[in-house]
Protein backbone atom coordinates (compact mmCIF):
# COMPACT_ATOMS: atom_id res chain seq x y z
CA UNK A 1 0.00 0.00 0.00
CA UNK A 2 2.81 2.51 1.14
CA UNK A 3 4.48 1.24 -1.92
CA UNK A 4 1.88 2.41 -4.33
CA UNK A 5 0.74 5.56 -2.85
CA UNK A 6 4.90 6.31 -3.18
CA UNK A 7 4.86 5.58 -6.71
CA UNK A 8 1.28 6.86 -7.70
CA UNK A 9 0.49 9.51 -5.07
CA UNK A 10 0.96 12.28 -7.39
CA UNK A 11 -0.97 10.79 -10.74
CA UNK A 12 -3.72 9.90 -8.31
CA UNK A 13 -4.24 12.95 -6.66
CA UNK A 14 -4.32 14.86 -10.83
CA UNK A 15 -7.12 12.65 -11.79
CA UNK A 16 -9.37 13.22 -8.90
CA UNK A 17 -8.35 16.97 -8.86
CA UNK A 18 -9.06 16.83 -13.20
CA UNK A 19 -12.42 14.48 -12.51
CA UNK A 20 -13.74 17.14 -9.71
CA UNK A 21 -13.01 19.70 -12.39
CA UNK A 22 -14.37 18.15 -15.38
CA UNK A 23 -17.76 17.44 -13.33
CA UNK A 24 -17.99 21.21 -11.85
CA UNK A 25 -17.31 22.63 -15.77
CA UNK A 26 -19.69 20.04 -16.89
CA UNK A 27 -22.86 21.28 -14.30
CA UNK A 28 -22.27 24.61 -14.79
CA UNK A 29 -22.81 24.06 -18.45
CA UNK A 30 -25.77 22.60 -18.12
CA UNK A 31 -27.00 25.13 -15.69
CA UNK A 32 -26.35 27.84 -17.94
CA UNK A 33 -28.21 25.73 -21.12
CA UNK A 34 -31.06 24.68 -18.81
CA UNK A 35 -31.96 28.10 -16.78
CA UNK A 36 -30.70 31.76 -17.18
CA UNK A 37 -28.50 31.20 -14.58
CA UNK A 38 -24.79 30.41 -13.81
CA UNK A 39 -22.58 28.69 -11.62
CA UNK A 40 -19.90 31.57 -11.58
CA UNK A 41 -18.37 30.31 -8.73
CA UNK A 42 -17.17 27.16 -10.29
CA UNK A 43 -14.98 28.78 -12.38
CA UNK A 44 -12.98 30.35 -9.55
CA UNK A 45 -12.67 27.14 -7.80
CA UNK A 46 -11.53 25.41 -11.47
CA UNK A 47 -8.63 28.27 -11.90
CA UNK A 48 -7.76 27.91 -8.06
CA UNK A 49 -7.24 23.98 -8.33
CA UNK A 50 -5.20 24.79 -11.53
CA UNK A 51 -2.19 25.76 -8.83
CA UNK A 52 -2.81 22.32 -7.23
CA UNK A 53 -3.07 20.23 -10.67
CA UNK A 54 0.51 22.05 -11.80
CA UNK A 55 2.37 21.25 -8.54
CA UNK A 56 1.51 18.00 -8.34
CA UNK A 57 2.18 17.52 -12.20
CA UNK A 58 5.45 19.01 -11.62
CA UNK A 59 6.47 16.20 -8.73
CA UNK A 60 5.13 13.49 -11.14
CA UNK A 61 7.75 15.12 -13.60
CA UNK A 62 10.77 15.04 -11.06
CA UNK A 63 9.45 11.85 -9.57
CA UNK A 64 9.87 9.98 -13.14
CA UNK A 65 12.56 11.98 -14.58
CA UNK A 66 10.33 13.37 -17.57
CA UNK A 67 11.05 17.11 -17.32
CA UNK A 68 12.78 18.84 -20.66
CA UNK A 69 15.91 19.43 -20.55
CA UNK A 70 18.78 20.01 -23.11
CA UNK A 71 18.83 16.18 -23.48
CA UNK A 72 20.34 16.86 -27.38
CA UNK A 73 23.83 18.48 -25.68
CA UNK A 74 23.80 16.42 -22.60
CA UNK A 75 23.69 12.92 -24.38
CA UNK A 76 27.07 13.73 -26.29
CA UNK A 77 28.78 14.06 -23.43
CA UNK A 78 30.49 11.35 -21.31
CA UNK A 79 28.81 9.56 -19.27
CA UNK A 80 30.01 10.32 -16.08
CA UNK A 81 29.37 13.88 -17.18
CA UNK A 82 25.70 13.02 -17.75
CA UNK A 83 25.08 11.90 -14.29
CA UNK A 84 26.95 15.13 -12.38
CA UNK A 85 24.51 17.46 -14.35
CA UNK A 86 21.55 15.52 -13.89
CA UNK A 87 22.44 16.06 -10.09
CA UNK A 88 23.37 19.58 -10.62
CA UNK A 89 20.62 20.21 -12.37
CA UNK A 90 18.34 18.35 -9.00
CA UNK A 91 20.26 20.86 -6.89
CA UNK A 92 18.78 23.97 -8.96
CA UNK A 93 15.64 22.85 -9.12
CA UNK A 94 15.69 22.47 -5.59
CA UNK A 95 16.54 25.80 -4.65
CA UNK A 96 14.22 26.96 -6.87
CA UNK A 97 11.37 25.42 -5.12
CA UNK A 98 13.19 26.52 -2.31
CA UNK A 99 13.03 30.01 -3.01
CA UNK A 100 9.39 29.11 -3.93
CA UNK A 101 8.36 27.59 -0.47
CA UNK A 102 9.79 30.89 1.28
CA UNK A 103 8.03 33.24 -1.16
CA UNK A 104 4.66 31.35 -1.01
CA UNK A 105 4.63 30.85 2.87
CA UNK A 106 4.94 34.75 3.13
CA UNK A 107 2.29 35.17 0.90
CA UNK A 108 -0.18 33.16 2.70
CA UNK A 109 0.94 35.59 5.66
CA UNK A 110 0.10 38.53 4.22
CA UNK A 111 -2.95 37.17 2.72
CA UNK A 112 -3.98 36.47 6.64
CA UNK A 113 -2.66 39.46 7.64
CA UNK A 114 -4.60 41.30 5.53
CA UNK A 115 -8.18 38.90 5.47
CA UNK A 116 -7.86 38.53 1.99
CA UNK A 117 -10.97 36.78 0.68
CA UNK A 118 -12.00 35.01 -2.86
CA UNK A 119 -14.35 37.12 -4.82
CA UNK A 120 -17.11 34.91 -5.51
CA UNK A 121 -17.17 32.32 -2.65
CA UNK A 122 -15.46 35.02 0.08
CA UNK A 123 -13.83 32.18 1.62
CA UNK A 124 -10.24 32.90 2.55
CA UNK A 125 -7.61 33.38 -0.12
CA UNK A 126 -4.63 31.39 1.09
CA UNK A 127 -6.87 27.99 1.02
CA UNK A 128 -6.16 28.41 -2.56
CA UNK A 129 -2.37 29.67 -2.20
CA UNK A 130 -1.40 27.00 0.03
CA UNK A 131 -1.39 24.91 -3.12
CA UNK A 132 2.36 26.53 -3.73
CA UNK A 133 4.56 25.55 -0.67
CA UNK A 134 2.63 22.01 -0.26
CA UNK A 135 3.62 21.61 -4.05
CA UNK A 136 6.88 22.54 -3.19
CA UNK A 137 7.24 20.45 -0.49
CA UNK A 138 6.17 17.41 -2.59
CA UNK A 139 8.48 18.65 -5.22
CA UNK A 140 11.73 18.74 -3.18
CA UNK A 141 11.02 15.25 -1.52
CA UNK A 142 10.68 14.17 -5.20
CA UNK A 143 13.51 16.06 -6.17
CA UNK A 144 15.79 14.55 -3.90
CA UNK A 145 14.53 10.92 -4.88
CA UNK A 146 15.46 12.04 -8.01
CA UNK A 147 19.07 13.28 -6.85
CA UNK A 148 19.76 10.24 -4.93
CA UNK A 149 19.09 8.00 -7.48
CA UNK A 150 21.74 9.86 -9.70
CA UNK A 151 24.15 10.04 -7.20
CA UNK A 152 23.88 6.67 -6.61
CA UNK A 153 25.02 6.29 -10.55
CA UNK A 154 27.80 8.70 -9.79
CA UNK A 155 29.17 6.71 -7.08
CA UNK A 156 28.12 3.07 -6.74
CA UNK A 157 28.11 1.43 -3.87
Amino acid sequence: MWRWLDDNFEEAACAGLLLFMATLAFLNILTRYLTTFSLAFSEEIEVSLLVYLTMLGTAAGFKRGIHLGLVFLVNRLPHWAQRWIRVGGAVLAGGLFLALLYFSIRQIQDEIAMATTSEALAIPQWWYTAGLPLGSIIIMARIIQAARRARREVNPP
